[in-house]
């Protein structure tokens, strides 16, 4: 495999922080040639609440990585999430103003900008201006006008904000690890890098990872991110309510919620679990039942949150239904539950599209990380893309001058 670039992805989890090293080929495919997990410390709900404590999880994360991989990491595509993530869609309409009325790339650029011109506050920052579509002259569906006549451009684009000071905390965290950052990617994009294929986007899809402490929501129409969003609810909500309900403390919580829990009760065989309690040596028994139905509430609260979330995003048609992904995706029955509370096709998704050392980072769990590589591979093969154009024998000039040069061999 020709090596077109060395990649680097960091997901600051609640629960986890995850650093993978990937080579991208001539032919776009990522392989993982390290990956670095540690337990995060110093976040909550996805934002972080101890610079110190964060800072010291990516530096252990990016070490790891690089002791496997053999490479030193300077830079990275960043993860960001939280409940400070938020979307907008915005028109810009422009006259085409080269005098043959052919749209250039300065026409779409000035459409873009004004698109870009909607009242953001000021503690908020952009983090992505994605381009939906086009309408030439009132031909709508247009993917990429350049070079089209026409005498008006409209852009549709999808704005991804977040909140400024959490961006500056974060970066000041990556920093101070060591590490310069390519890009800041909102992580329910990121993760549909991962998960997702281009049919299931075209036809309209809906992703949600669910992380220890959110819930990660992206909506996709016709190709491109139609809604954005983060909600306050994960798996983390899961465990406190097994911890609350068996009388027990939160690591044995956790254990038995993944050794015996499931969402799906109709097919549940009944039988006692021996529960650790704190302060008593005999400690209790619990029905599995018991257990099971407070993860069920929980899991369909979470189900209900979604459905309301993407009800709000307006009326949109997903005919590829929703993909699970995340950690807390992997619970039984998670899917079985979605189906009913959402009334839509589901799945679980796990990262694709990679190679090297997949073993350990193919559960859903990882797809906010292997997005990264996927977002940062794509942003290369853009850039290829523009210097191709660009390069002499591309474009009017380029074609000019290729002309010339056969005139005079």
């Amino acid at each position: 495999m020709e090596r077109e670039a060395v990649l680097v992805g960091i997901d600051v989890g609640t629960s986890k922080v995850c650093a993978l090293i990937g080579e991208v080929g001539r032919d776009g495919r990522v392989t993982v040639m390290g990956h670095g997990t540690v337990p995060a410390t110093g976040l909550k709900k996805g934002a972080i609440v101890n610079i110190d404590q964060t800072k010291r999880s990516i530096a252990e994360a990016v070490e790891r990585a690089e002791r496997l991989s053999g490479w030193k990491i300077d830079r990275a595509f960043v993860g960001v999430g939280g409940p400070h993530v938020e979307s907008l869609n915005s028109r810009g309409q422009v006259a085409v103003t080269a005098h043959h009325r052919e749209v250039t790339q300065e026409d779409i650029n000035r459409a873009i900008e004004v698109a870009r011109a909607v009242s953001i506050p000021n503690n908020r920052e952009e983090l992505h201006v994605e381009r939906r579509g086009f309408t030439v002259d009132g031909q709508e569906g247009v993917k990429d006008p350049l070079g089209m006549s026409a005498l008006r451009l409209e852009v549709e684009t999808h704005i991804v904000t977040a909140s400024a000071p959490s961006l500056q905390n974060l970066t000041k965290c990556v920093q101070q690890a060591g590490v310069e950052i390519d890009q800041l990617v909102a992580d329910g994009l990121a993760s549909a890098e991962a998960v997702l294929d281009g049919q299931e986007k075209e036809l309209g899809v809906a992703v949600a990872d669910i992380g220890a402490g959110t819930i990660d929501l992206a909506l996709f129409i016709e190709g491109s991110p139609f809604h954005t969003a983060v909600l306050p609810i994960g798996g983390n909500n899961v465990t406190n309510d097994v911890a609350i309900g068996v009388r027990t403390h939160l690591l044995v919580a956790e254990e038995i919620k993944i050794r015996y829990g499931t969402c799906d009760l109709r097919n549940l065989v009944d039988e006692p679990i021996s529960v650790a309690v704190p302060g008593d040596d005999q400690g209790r028994t619990v029905s599995r039942l018991e257990l099971c139905q407070i993860i069920e509430a929980r899991m369909r609260e979470m189900f209900e949150m979604l459905r309301s979330e993407m009800a709000e995003a307006g009326r949109v048609v997903l005919p590829a239904g929703i993909v699970l992904t995340g950690g807390a995706a992997q619970m039984s029955g998670a899917a079985e539950l979605a189906r009913e509370v959402l009334q839509m096709p589901v799945r679980i998704g796990s990262p694709e599209r990679m190679g090297g050392l997949v073993d350990t980072i193919s559960d859903p769990s990882y797809a906010t990380a292997v997005g990264l590589l996927h977002w940062g591979a794509a942003q290369v093969a853009a850039a290829e893309t523009t210097r191709y154009e660009s390069a002499p024998g591309r474009g009017v000039i380029g074609r000019l001058l290729s002309a010339i040069r056969n005139l005079f061999p």
